[in-house]
């Protein structure tokens, strides 16, 4: 018996550290949260049993990144959190004791270190011990500030995160495939390229001030805050300009108190308010310094706060079908089962991912037995085979364009997928025509991903300007299941209200690479619809003078440059696309919007803007407002600041105190409208 554990326990071993590989490196999943959380229970159960930890064991370590890079040991050890399913135990941890209750953020560890003011270096979290100074991506990680107002040393520990919506945005804007935010964020992170890595729009959120040399605090601040509370540090960094983890405070943290705070944020995931990914709760005590009394237990240190995962629902039932959806770059398989209620809503269907997970999971045909959950109260997922009924059939060809289909097997991860072989199939675009119906694009309200999907493997849609002449099929759409005749109708009232656009969206609506709102609008400010399309396009008269190159037409516009330029021109010179742009023009009337200043109240000023704003809907309508006056917004106060628009006039953050250092005005909303602004808001 001792050997069959000892045997079952290297197996897990080796299945645990392989997926974990995988999770932490940007590369793709081996196995849901649900089934690696099992696998270390089960793990940690036989370690129990048996009084024998093997080497390599993941409850002895921490979970590690292996980006490459220079290496750097940490000043403060960065251990992970114990955790649990059970609100009890949360409870029993507390001891009474006021603690906080914040978002367990699914990202990459960084560690931010701040000398005189100054960002020192920024490291991955590594094994916990050492991990990888990426410094050089600081300036692409939206967050980190490079300098602060406060000049003593300082360690803070936060979360590198991809919003849900900068994620979507992303797999549209670049083709590239990723299965979730926290892939494409830990994947970012082993680029070189600045630039690249900024257009991913990563976030560093702070989850904990690690050291504060309070010697250097100023006597104000001393005075105000105990830096031996939690939340007055996490307050503290706020100041100091960082925005850092939601949180809340219970004082008496008693089973119903717990209860209760943790049905608040269960709430904001399962209605999507939260925008980032999140894989549970972290708790942790208010008393800092009781905090570190705790002993360290394999790489946990006992006190330093737990972890919560939500206790997934799970529901048994029947598999009907197992559907191929062709979208992006490969053909990906869905079960189709026997409706159950899960978390309050009814689930029919769950992504399979991939071939790898259907062999793994053991998924046969119609009839086989299936266990499926919500994962993190969202994601359905089929976790577990019951009975597996007949073979599970691979498909040869597309379902959408009926061309071959193969499987493939990365070199990275070993993980089987099926492409379509067909470059123009349409279902590989639906991320692009997603984009094309967004809001920032064509603005057509009604039409899903989920729905253009169904169009175009009802072969209704194969080119944008098939949206336009999906009134022809409105009978057939009124009577498919989850529309009717009012939903159906809604959505031709928006196809129609969207035939007249401006240039801009319809730029950004089409596609082409790198090129999202900002560039479509700074090429506008430069040129005319017409005019920009027919100098991409323009061929030389003239045999000494050869046609300009694409990277060479419009790199002179501010913010394009080479590659840009190339991208927009070769675009246009692709004939297939320009024969897909002239069709659907043939639907569409363009306007040209006032992209040029409309006054000159703000002219040769430059803004910071900080803060909560009270008369403008927000921030981005009042630097809109400057911009339409002439007037230019920066994200950093320096010596070409003119202004610095913050409500809070006597505030302690790093951006006011940095103006004062430089003598620059600080100005509240109010003085800004009185000054520059006439009309009302």
């Amino acid at each position: 018996m001792a050997d069959e554990k000892t045997q079952r326990m290297q197996q897990l071993i080796s299945e645990l550290n392989a997926a974990s590989n995988e999770y932490y490196n940007g590369r793709s999943e081996r196995m849901t949260d649900y089934e690696w959380d099992a696998r270390f229970d089960e793990l940690r159960r036989l370690e129990e049993e048996t009084g024998t930890t093997l080497p390599d064991s993941p409850t002895q370590r921490v979970s590690e990144d292996t980006i490459s890079g220079q290496k750097e040991e940490h000043e403060f050890a960065a251990l992970s959190l114990a955790k649990t399913k059970q609100t009890s135990e949360l409870v029993k941890w507390a001891e009474d004791r006021p603690i906080w209750l914040s978002w367990k953020l699914d990202g990459l560890t960084l560690v931010v270190t701040y000398d005189n003011g100054h960002l020192q270096k920024v490291v991955t979290r590594g094994n916990g011990h050492i991990g990888t100074n990426i410094t050089h991506l600081s300036k692409a990680i939206k967050g980190i500030p490079q300098e602060i107002g406060f000049s003593g040393h300082l360690v803070i520990r936060g979360e590198a995160v991809i919003s849900y919506e900068d994620f979507e945005r992303f797999l549209m804007e670049s083709g590239e495939d990723y299965a979730n935010p926290r892939n494409l964020a830990s994947g970012s992170l082993t680029l070189k390229d600045v630039d690249e890595v900024r257009q991913r729009h990563i976030q560093w959120i702070p989850f904990t001030l690690v050291y504060i040399d309070e010697t250097l605090l100023t006597a104000h601040e001393s005075s105000l805050t105990s830096m031996q509370r939690w939340g007055n540090r996490m307050s503290w960094l706020d100041q100091q300009g960082f925005n850092t983890v939601e949180r809340l405070f219970l004082e008496h943290p008693t089973l119903e108190a717990v209860e209760n705070g943790l049905a608040a944020f269960t709430q904001k995931v399962t209605t999507k308010q939260n925008p980032f990914p999140v894989d549970g709760l972290v708790i942790c005590y208010d008393d800092t310094e009781y905090a570190q009394t705790g002993s360290v237990t394999g790489h946990h240190a006992t006190r330093a706060g737990l972890a919560f995962k939500w206790q997934d629902e799970s529901a048994d039932t029947v598999l009907q079908e197992i559907e191929w959806s062709c979208a992006a770059s490969t053909i990906s398989p869905v079960a189709v089962f026997q409706p159950v209620e899960l978390e309050g809503t009814t689930v029919k269907r769950a992504s399979l991912c991939n071939i790898s997970e259907c062999l793994r999971l053991g998924i046969g045909g119609p009839g086989t037995r299936i266990s499926v959950i919500k994962a993190n109260k969202i994601i359905p997922k089929v976790i577990a085979v019951a009975e597996s009924i007949g073979t599970f059939v691979i498909p040869d060809r597309c379902p959408v364009c009926h061309a071959p289909a193969v499987v493939k097997t990365s070199d990275i991860s070993t993980t089987k997928t099926l492409h379509c072989t067909n470059s123009e199939c349409p279902a590989k675009q639906l991320r692009k025509f997603a984009r094309f119906v967004s809001k920032e694009g064509m603005n057509i309200d009604g039409i899903s991903e989920q729905t253009l999907s169904k169009f175009i493997n009802l072969g209704w849609v194969s080119e944008y300007a098939d949206i336009y002449d999906l009134r022809q099929h409105i009978h057939e759409l009124s009577r498919m299941e989850g529309f009717g005749e009012k939903s159906a109708s809604n959505i031709m009232r928006s196809i129609d209200k969207s035939r007249q656009v401006e240039a801009h969206r319809l730029l950004y609506a089409l596609n082409i690479p790198l090129c999202g709102i900002d560039v479509c609008k700074r090429l506008l400010s430069a040129y005319s619809l017409d005019d920009l399309v027919n100098e991409a396009t323009r061929q030389s008269t003239d045999l000494f003078t050869p046609q300009a190159e694409p990277q060479e037409v419009f790199a002179h516009v501010n913010g394009i440059g080479p590659e840009k330029s190339a991208q927009f021109v070769n675009w246009f010179r692709d004939a297939r696309n320009w024969e897909r742009y002239s069709n659907l023009l043939s639907k569409i009337e363009v306007t040209s919007a006032q992209l040029a200043p409309t006054g000159n109240r703000c002219e040769g000023l430059t803004f910071v803007i900080t803060g909560d704003v009270h008369h403008y809907k927000n921030r981005n309508e009042l630097k809109a407002y400057i911009e339409s006056q002439g007037g230019k917004v920066a994200s950093a106060v320096s010596a070409s600041t003119s202004y610095l628009i913050n409500n809070d006039v006597n505030s302690t953050s790093g951006k006011n105190k940095k103006a004062k250092e430089l003598g620059i005005a600080i100005i509240s909303e109010d003085d800004f409208i009185a000054k520059y602004n006439t009309t009302d808001n």
